[in-house]
């Protein structure tokens, strides 16, 4: 689905990583099946971002597994610099770059060897991966402090410009950086590498994926041309192409192949002007003088040019040059050439016959030999007729026969000797047998150790989230403190009693002022309702007011007589508030209380006072 409907092929990674990784995105999402999850896919387009950012992994870090990268500067890099010519650019691929934190390590490490100036003049460097939102945070270069912890204190300074808590790059390094999208599985590599990083990359595909990948990889390297791989990857199937420098530190260098590719002798066009100062004399001289019998005929039929070789081989004479060519026997012996020759000029390709039998005259020896016909055409690539050679392949023919027969002899010899080798083949079938179980037990523990490492950088990525929410959370708490401790600041320097009450009477809020007044203190009451409490405040007129309050929502106040937490009578003023919150009506009422200044000295009747 991921395939068909955008463009996305994880064909070649491993089957138990894409099953993680899938399910940890059906957890999040409470999906029981696959069916269930794939109708979410289809309804909502935005999990298609989700789900691939969860199946490529970005874990990353600058100078990450720091002894291979020392490795790296002190065996590599030395070589690779001395090895270039002072003008030669150095090009550098990291692919799976992920966030970039490695390709701007190799950057330091470079600018810190070469010098800056040197550094920008010289030095490329390509980052690729298949995540574009990596892709975009890797361009602008920008980390928090704490991604910077790999990074060497010197580096840090001399590399990074610091802005408030994080760092930028700096820019005229980040220049030589160049970030781009490249599926390994599929794109065409980059070509002519001096140094080609791929950490922590191969081990998410499957034994055949790494396989192709790997001889991309090799061919994108320059020669020599070094590759840098992750602790969890080895190249225990591919190490035809590559030789280690330091194996515990996954430092490999290209091996090329012993058929190099030869420089192409240079063409007529490419000889100097006395070379060609007379084209025809030296054209013909040169096919005069060819072993091989060659001849042309042009597109009238004509018989246009012969060598020595074709004239001694056929009995041609230099008369027969402009004779029509079907009028020769040459046309129809030893093999039939007029249908040929109009098969190659039709269809413009070369035409081949082998092991044409042939015989001058009844008492020479029978020869053998290979036809070629192939068109001729001008400058312009108009074409001017055909060219037929002969050539006489008697002799290898015969070396042919006598070496089938000197096989044959051979196969005998070794039919003697099959007995003795029956018993060699069983001791060694024996120990092929154990080699067979040493090289699955080795590749099973190579393949649970990418399985381990998968599944340590899936962990980091997830502790990476955790801690994100956490500093999240740290902050959230921080300012719910602050906001509390400012609401509880206010509430203390109101100095009446405030109560918070909730549409039940329940008490939410109890200030100091209401424990002054009233002797009672907040976690005794808090949780309770208003109703049920014990003190002087004549509840049988409040809790009226409240209900009133929150049917009309909208503010009273009233004076009535209470008793204080010392037993004495107060005259107090209760301004009732609705406590508005989201909805549309009142979630309580906040109950302010003051002690009047008129306070008698003696309890009074209780009277409701008038409503404001």
């Amino acid at each position: 689905m991921l395939k068909e409907m955008r463009g996305f092929d994880f064909t070649g990674y491993k089957r138990s990583t894409l099953q993680r990784r899938i399910a940890r995105r059906m957890d999040a999402l409470r999906c029981k099946t696959f069916e269930e999850y794939r109708d979410r896919l289809e309804v909502e387009p935005g999990e298609y971002a989700l789900l691939f950012d969860s199946l490529l992994i970005n874990v990353t870090g600058f100078f990450r597994d720091p002894p291979a990268w020392e490795s790296l500067r002190d065996n590599v890099l030395p070589r690779l610099i001395a090895a270039k010519h002072p003008a030669q650019p150095i090009r550098v691929w990291s692919a799976g770059c992920a966030t970039g934190q490695e390709a701007y390590s190799v950057a330091m490490l470079l600018a810190d060897m070469l010098g800056l100036a040197e550094f920008r003049d010289r030095v490329k460097i390509y980052a690729t991966d298949l995540d574009e939102n990596a892709l975009q945070e890797a361009r602008v270069g920008v980390y928090t402090r704490r991604q910077l912890e790999g990074v060497p204190e010197e580096f840090r300074e001399r590399y990074f410009e610091e802005d408030s808590d994080r760092c930028a790059f700096r820019r005229d390094l980040r220049r030589q950086v160049i970030f781009g999208r490249n599926d390994l599985t599929r794109d065409a590599p980059i070509s002519r590498v001096d140094l080609l990083l791929a950490r922590n990359t191969l081990m998410y595909f499957n034994a055949e994926t790494q396989a192709e990948v790997i001889r991309r990889l090799h061919f994108a390297l320059a020669d020599p041309g070094y590759l840098f791989l992750g602790k969890a990857e080895m190249l225990l199937r591919h190490d035809a192409g590559f030789e280690p420098i330091d194996l515990r530190k996954r430092l490999f260098r290209k091996v090329s192949g012993p058929n190099q590719a030869r420089a192409p002798r240079a063409t007529w066009q490419q000889m100097t002007r006395e070379e060609t100062a007379r084209p025809g004399a030296l054209e013909h001289a040169v096919l005069a003088a060819g072993p091989i019998a060659q001849i042309a005929v042009d597109l009238n039929g004509a018989l246009a040019l012969t060598n020595a070789a074709a004239e001694e081989m056929f009995g041609l004479r230099r008369g027969d040059v402009g004779a029509p060519f079907q009028d020769l026997e040459l046309s129809y012996r030893p093999a039939e050439l007029r249908s040929l020759i109009e098969q190659v000029e039709k269809d413009r390709r070369v035409v081949e016959l082998q092991d044409v039998p042939w015989r001058r005259s009844p008492a020479d020896e029978p020869s053998v030999l290979d036809i070629q016909v192939v068109p001729l055409t001008d400058h312009t690539g108009a074409l001017i007729g055909a060219g037929v050679s002969f050539t006489d392949v008697t002799r290898y023919r015969r070396l042919r026969d006598e070496l089938e027969h000197a096989n044959q002899e051979l196969e005998r010899a070794y039919e003697e000797l099959q007995s003795l080798n029956e018993e060699l083949e069983t001791t060694n079938e024996e120990l092929q047998s154990t080699n067979e179980e040493l090289e699955t037990t080795n590749e099973e523990l190579q393949s649970t150790n990418e399985e381990l490492e998968t599944m340590n950088e899936e962990l980091h990525s997830t502790n990476d989230e955790l801690q994100e929410i956490n500093e999240m959370m740290r902050l959230r708490t921080a300012e719910l403190d602050m906001v509390n401790g400012f609401l509880a600041s206010v509430l203390r320097s109101l100095g009446a009693g405030v109560v918070v009450v909730s549409r039940d009477l329940g008490i939410k809020v109890w200030t100091p002022g209401a424990e002054e007044l009233w002797g009672v203190r907040a976690e005794e009451c808090v949780g309770r309702t208003l109703p049920a409490l014990d003190i002087g405040l004549p509840l049988g007129e409040v809790v009226p007011l409240l209900k009133r309050v929150l049917a009309a929502e909208s503010p009273e106040a009233v004076r009535l007589e209470a008793v204080n937490r010392r037993g004495r009578p107060v005259l107090l003023r209760l301004d009732a508030w609705p406590l508005r919150g989201d909805g549309p009506v009142a979630d309580g009422v906040i109950l302010i209380m003051n002690v009047d200044d008129d306070t008698p000295n003696g309890p009074k009747n209780s009277t409701k006072g008038e409503r404001s």
